[in-house]
Parts: C-alpha cells; structure tokens; sequence
C-alpha cells in the first residue's frame, strides 16, 4: 500500500491501488442511473484507473419494471464500452456483472439461473433503504442451494440492519458485505456514515466498492484517501477486491 503520513501522523493512502479491483459501479451508457454517454463512460473509467484500480468489475441495476437489463443486455453493452476504450487508449481491464433489486423478480431469475456473476460466483444484490425484505432468508437460501454466493451491496444504508449484532448476523448467514467507500464520506447522512465504519471497525467487510456513477463520486474517492477510516477498511486484510 502506497502512503504517507499527515503531521499528526495520521497515514494518507496515495491511491487504491491496494485495492487493484473496484466492485460496484455503473459505467455502462444508457442502461441505468450512471453514466448516459459513452463519452461519460470513458471519462469515469479513467477517473479509477487514476485512482490506482487495474480492473473494474462494473454492475448495472438489475430491477423489475424499471431497469430490465438482460444477460445479453449488458454484454453487448460492455463490448462496446472495451472497443471504446481500446480506440481511446485506455489500458484497464473491465468486466460487468449486475447488482440485483431484491424484488418479486429476484426469485425468477435465481431459478433461471440467470444472474450475472464475478469472480467465485458471487452475486451482487440490493435491499429496499427503508423496508426490510420479504422472506429474505428463504430467497438467500435459495442462492446459495442454487450454487451463488451472495454479497449484499451497501449494507450500511439499511436502517434495519443498524441495530446490535445485525451485520455479525448476516455474515454467519454466508451473505458477504460490501461497503461504499463513499459511506465513510463525513458528507453522507450520520446513520449510514456510522453503519459503515462499524462495519469496518468490526472486519466485517469482504468487500470494498466505489459504486461510481458519475465524476462527483471519483471526487469523493479522491478525498477519501486521507480519512483514517477508508485506510483502516483497505489495511484490514479481509478484503477480497485483489483476488477477482
């Protein structure tokens, strides 16, 4: 890990290199909240790549009746982007999986065994920020029977999952958390802000993810790299970005 320290001896990341791989992330033009333009797109993929990533594993929203992105959707699209980036010279790797709405259409799509993957078969998935889910457990069971691994995306923004034990709880459950570096932007909402650094204070993080959508959130990453509480998540030792 490339640092240095402030006066007060407090260590200041130089970028995320440590990291190498950002997980979680919308850079795909058109296909949902992040980037609208291919011009867009490469502009963001060169923002990470200058914040130390070498890969980026790019997830689009995946939700019933309002982001409805196909398997086939979404590789046509990556294509795209890597013939985009190879023309502008842009030398980073990408791969795209999907970050799945846990909706009615969730368990469809399981049975399928249509979900989109990264690395040893893990999969992306997102709760509703203010209502706890339906039947969560039977349908994460059904995951992992199905051969997945499930990671929950952004667990700190879940204000019922605040409470005491609740993310141990999850983990012992085999689901795998993966933090927003952004949460621990004192600009975020105290709540989340502070569900994530207990996340990190815990160890409880298998996963670390940018979930860039635009320039502002590059911005945020950038200053980032001088809070105690982004080094102590990427010097923890049990993050797994490097190894996708």
């Amino acid at each position: 890990m490339f640092w240095k320290r402030k006066k007060e001896n407090t260590p200041i990341l130089s970028d995320y290199s440590v990291l190498g791989v950002d997980l979680h992330s919308h850079l795909l033009p058109g296909l949902d909240d992040g980037a609208r333009t291919m011009e867009d797109s490469l502009q963001i993929i060169a923002g990470l790549q200058s914040l130390g990533y070498r890969k980026i594993i790019t997830t689009p929203h995946n939700q019933a009746d309002f982001y409805v992105n196909s398997p086939e959707k979404i590789r046509a699209s990556l294509e795209t982007v890597r013939k985009a980036l190879k023309e502008n010279q842009i030398d980073i790797e990408i791969e795209a999986a999907s970050e799945y709405y846990f909706d009615y259409d969730f368990l469809h799509k399981i049975q399928k065994k249509e979900l989109l993957t990264f690395g040893n078969n893990y999969v992306l998935f997102e709760l509703s920020p203010t209502l706890p889910p339906v039947n969560f457990e039977s349908i994460v069971f059904e995951l992992q029977v199905a051969g997945y691994r499930p990671v929950l995306a952004h667990p700190e923004r879940y204000g019922y999952f605040h409470g005491p034990g609740k993310y141990r709880e999850l983990t012992e459950k085999g689901i795998l958390l993966q933090v927003n570096i952004s949460s621990l932007s004192s600009h975020i909402a105290s709540n989340i802000r502070n569900a994530a650094i207990k996340i990190v204070q815990e160890n409880l993080a298998s996963f670390a993810g940018s979930d860039t959508h635009n320039m502002a959130n590059i911005s945020i990453m950038k200053d980032l790299l001088s809070s105690p509480h982004v080094y102590r998540l990427l010097d923890s030792g049990v993050l797994m970005n490097a190894g996708l």
